[in-house]
């Protein structure tokens, strides 16, 4: 029996959504390349960054995982994408893929480098980069590559909107000050970082009350998994600047386990996944999405390929409204 890539026309290539792919550290004349006049993607795994030594690089197989979710569909870039209004990828867009970053599993900081790196290279050949996670400590070098970029708004004010479970705003855990539990406060500490906001906490995290206090201080904008479900997502509108450079990183754990099982430490209530693709079109339609990053996903908890597909899906549908701007 045939199975659905094949009847899709899918490719067997290891790229994401089977793209062309491309060496990060040659990118010169990428934007010029375009044909249609939307602006140029280029696609990167980053599989870790700063794991916890208690726990390890335990999603450093979700690029591939996610990759291999997209070569399903892989045959369909000028099909129609009901969730965009528009095809999947247009004619002539550029979108890329450029491999992983390379990563060690002791050096933390030459890991963190690479990837900052790398990102920052695609900015500076004016394409937009899409990381795909690695876990939740990914996002501070990726966040910190738009320092001195253009990308971070006319103001130099980056605009983050975070979906997650977890504040992320814990100083240290057990003396690491680059981890998981601190991407959001790392971000805050940024210079080129301006509005942040946040949605989807829910339950007991790692935050204690001076956690949530230092970020309210910030000045962050907490939308909550119960508020979401009480008011919906319309109220994040608002709070995201009008005209504003976005960048949108999502923590899969922000989703609710039933579309998103392969997560480290699911929890009830997250958001579902079209709450999640509204908060994508929003950042796209009051500002201009700048970053884009899905972290957090756990292959071997995953249930039949639900997750990794979800994270593809997200993945290809922020691909499709940059390709709008």
């Amino acid at each position: 029996m045939q199975d659905l890539r094949t009847m899709l026309g899918g490719t067997d290539s290891s790229t994401f959504l089977g793209l062309d792919p491309c060496d990060v550290a040659a990118l010169d004349g990428l934007v010029g390349a375009a044909q249609t006049g939307a602006p140029a993607v280029v696609v990167i795994g980053a599989p870790c960054a700063t794991p916890y030594v208690s726990v390890g690089p335990y999603c450093a197989a979700a690029p591939e995982a996610i990759r291999r979710a997209s070569r399903t569909y892989s045959g369909l870039h000028g099909h129609w994408n009901f969730d965009l209004g528009a095809p999947a990828i247009p004619d002539g867009a550029v979108v890329l893929d450029g491999g992983d970053i390379e990563w060690d599993a002791e050096d933390f900081a030459a890991n963190r480098a690479r990837i900052t790196e790398a990102c920052a290279r695609i900015l500076a050949a004016g394409a937009v980069p899409v990381v795909l996670g690695g876990d939740d400590s990914i996002p501070i070098p990726f966040i910190q590559a738009y320092a001195g970029s253009t990308a971070a708004g006319s103001n130099g004010a980056l605009t983050i909107v975070q979906i997650d479970a977890h504040i992320d705003w814990r100083d240290e855990v057990n003396g690491e000050r680059m981890g998981l539990s601190s991407t959001m406060r790392r971000s805050s500490e940024m210079a080129h970082v301006g509005t942040m906001i946040q949605i989807g906490q829910r339950g007991v995290g790692s935050a204690r009350q001076a956690d949530v206090d230092a970020a309210l201080a910030r000045g962050v904008h907490f939308v909550s998994g119960h508020d979401v479900h009480r008011y919906g997502v319309d109220p994040i509108r608002e709070l995201i600047p009008e005209g504003s450079d976005v960048l949108v990183t999502i923590d899969v754990d922000g989703l609710d386990p039933t579309v998103m099982p392969g997560v480290i430490g699911p929890e009830p209530g997250g958001l579902s996944y079209y709450q999640a693709i509204d908060v994508i079109d929003m950042a796209a339609e009051r500002g201009r999405i700048a970053g884009f990053d899905v972290v957090e996903f756990v292959p071997e908890r995953d249930v039949n390929g639900l997750g990794a597909l979800t994270a593809f899906r997200l993945t290809a549908h922020a691909i499709g409204r940059i390709l709008q701007s």
